[in-house]
Protein backbone atom coordinates (compact mmCIF):
# COMPACT_ATOMS: atom_id res chain seq x y z
CA UNK A 1 0.00 0.00 0.00
CA UNK A 2 1.41 3.88 -0.67
CA UNK A 3 0.09 6.55 -1.45
CA UNK A 4 0.72 6.32 -5.07
CA UNK A 5 -1.79 3.69 -5.00
CA UNK A 6 -4.61 6.43 -3.83
CA UNK A 7 -4.29 5.15 -0.37
CA UNK A 8 -3.36 6.91 2.21
CA UNK A 9 -1.34 5.65 5.26
CA UNK A 10 0.60 6.92 8.50
CA UNK A 11 3.94 5.41 8.71
CA UNK A 12 3.49 5.56 12.58
CA UNK A 13 0.58 3.51 12.56
CA UNK A 14 0.08 0.83 14.32
CA UNK A 15 -3.40 -0.48 12.17
CA UNK A 16 -0.93 1.12 8.93
CA UNK A 17 1.65 -1.37 9.88
CA UNK A 18 -1.06 -4.34 10.48
CA UNK A 19 -2.44 -3.78 6.73
CA UNK A 20 1.24 -3.70 5.42
CA UNK A 21 1.62 -7.06 6.93
CA UNK A 22 4.45 -5.44 9.18
CA UNK A 23 2.99 -6.08 12.22
CA UNK A 24 1.50 -10.23 12.30
CA UNK A 25 -2.47 -10.44 12.97
CA UNK A 26 -4.93 -13.11 12.92
CA UNK A 27 -6.52 -11.78 10.29
CA UNK A 28 -10.62 -13.03 9.83
CA UNK A 29 -11.26 -11.37 6.65
CA UNK A 30 -10.19 -8.97 4.24
CA UNK A 31 -11.04 -7.32 1.13
CA UNK A 32 -9.65 -4.41 -0.98
CA UNK A 33 -10.70 -1.67 1.25
CA UNK A 34 -11.19 -3.52 4.37
CA UNK A 35 -9.32 -5.78 6.26
CA UNK A 36 -10.64 -7.64 9.85
CA UNK A 37 -8.46 -9.28 12.34
CA UNK A 38 -8.68 -10.76 15.73
CA UNK A 39 -8.35 -8.32 18.35
CA UNK A 40 -5.12 -9.04 20.57
CA UNK A 41 -6.63 -8.52 23.71
CA UNK A 42 -10.01 -9.54 23.06
CA UNK A 43 -12.94 -9.01 25.94
CA UNK A 44 -14.65 -12.18 24.29
CA UNK A 45 -14.09 -14.85 21.91
CA UNK A 46 -14.21 -13.42 18.37
CA UNK A 47 -13.54 -9.86 19.50
CA UNK A 48 -12.41 -8.75 15.94
CA UNK A 49 -10.94 -5.23 14.93
CA UNK A 50 -12.33 -3.93 11.16
CA UNK A 51 -10.68 -0.88 9.97
CA UNK A 52 -10.15 0.34 6.55
CA UNK A 53 -7.30 -0.03 4.29
CA UNK A 54 -7.06 4.14 4.65
CA UNK A 55 -5.64 6.01 7.12
CA UNK A 56 -8.41 8.19 8.51
CA UNK A 57 -8.79 9.28 12.23
CA UNK A 58 -12.50 9.55 12.53
CA UNK A 59 -15.46 8.18 10.20
CA UNK A 60 -15.43 12.08 8.96
CA UNK A 61 -11.97 11.82 7.38
CA UNK A 62 -12.85 8.17 5.55
CA UNK A 63 -13.86 7.92 1.85
CA UNK A 64 -17.07 7.06 1.23
CA UNK A 65 -16.18 3.98 -1.10
CA UNK A 66 -14.28 2.72 2.24
CA UNK A 67 -17.12 3.10 4.54
CA UNK A 68 -19.55 1.66 2.32
CA UNK A 69 -16.92 -1.62 1.85
CA UNK A 70 -16.91 -1.89 5.84
CA UNK A 71 -20.79 -2.40 6.75
CA UNK A 72 -21.10 -5.75 5.18
CA UNK A 73 -17.43 -6.51 6.23
CA UNK A 74 -19.25 -5.93 9.32
CA UNK A 75 -22.22 -8.01 9.03
CA UNK A 76 -19.75 -11.08 7.46
CA UNK A 77 -17.46 -10.92 10.78
CA UNK A 78 -20.51 -10.55 13.05
CA UNK A 79 -21.61 -13.91 11.84
CA UNK A 80 -18.66 -15.47 11.78
CA UNK A 81 -18.53 -15.18 15.25
CA UNK A 82 -21.46 -17.74 16.15
CA UNK A 83 -23.12 -15.47 18.68
CA UNK A 84 -26.52 -14.08 17.96
CA UNK A 85 -25.82 -11.23 20.35
CA UNK A 86 -23.05 -8.59 19.81
CA UNK A 87 -21.80 -4.75 19.75
CA UNK A 88 -20.74 -2.98 17.13
CA UNK A 89 -18.20 -0.27 18.42
CA UNK A 90 -16.72 2.81 16.42
CA UNK A 91 -15.40 5.78 18.85
CA UNK A 92 -13.84 8.90 17.36
CA UNK A 93 -11.74 11.11 19.08
CA UNK A 94 -10.33 11.20 22.51
CA UNK A 95 -13.41 12.25 24.68
CA UNK A 96 -15.55 9.36 22.88
CA UNK A 97 -12.58 6.52 24.01
CA UNK A 98 -10.59 6.54 20.97
CA UNK A 99 -7.28 4.75 21.86
CA UNK A 100 -5.66 4.26 18.28
CA UNK A 101 -5.94 7.13 15.73
CA UNK A 102 -7.20 5.13 12.33
CA UNK A 103 -10.92 4.33 12.03
CA UNK A 104 -12.05 0.92 13.39
CA UNK A 105 -14.82 -0.97 14.21
CA UNK A 106 -14.99 -3.94 17.13
CA UNK A 107 -17.20 -6.55 16.49
CA UNK A 108 -17.72 -7.84 20.43
CA UNK A 109 -19.73 -11.36 20.71
CA UNK A 110 -21.81 -11.39 23.85
CA UNK A 111 -22.92 -15.26 24.79
CA UNK A 112 -23.90 -14.21 28.14
CA UNK A 113 -23.65 -11.03 29.86
CA UNK A 114 -20.07 -10.54 31.52
CA UNK A 115 -18.90 -10.94 27.90
CA UNK A 116 -16.89 -8.41 26.59
CA UNK A 117 -18.92 -4.69 26.49
CA UNK A 118 -20.68 -4.41 29.38
CA UNK A 119 -23.43 -1.28 29.31
CA UNK A 120 -26.16 -1.03 31.90
CA UNK A 121 -28.63 2.33 30.59
CA UNK A 122 -29.54 2.84 34.65
CA UNK A 123 -25.68 3.44 35.43
CA UNK A 124 -23.71 4.64 31.98
CA UNK A 125 -26.08 6.15 29.74
CA UNK A 126 -27.05 9.48 31.26
CA UNK A 127 -30.35 9.66 29.41
CA UNK A 128 -33.09 12.90 30.02
CA UNK A 129 -35.81 13.87 28.50
CA UNK A 130 -35.64 16.60 25.62
CA UNK A 131 -38.40 19.32 24.90
CA UNK A 132 -39.74 19.76 21.58
CA UNK A 133 -38.23 22.68 21.14
CA UNK A 134 -34.34 22.02 21.80
CA UNK A 135 -35.17 19.09 19.48
CA UNK A 136 -36.16 21.31 17.12
CA UNK A 137 -33.10 23.45 17.17
CA UNK A 138 -30.94 20.90 17.14
CA UNK A 139 -32.64 19.30 14.21
CA UNK A 140 -32.31 22.77 12.29
CA UNK A 141 -27.92 22.84 13.77
CA UNK A 142 -28.04 19.61 12.16
CA UNK A 143 -29.55 20.16 8.92
CA UNK A 144 -27.70 22.81 8.37
CA UNK A 145 -24.51 21.11 8.40
CA UNK A 146 -25.42 18.25 6.24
Amino acid sequence: MSNTDSVQEDAKCLFCAIIRGAIPAFKVYETEHTLAFLDISPVSEGHTQVIPKYHARTLGDLPDEYLADIGPVLKKVARATGAEQYNVLQNNGKLAFQHVDHVHFHVVPKTKAEDGLVLSVEANWPARQADKAELAATLEKMKGRL
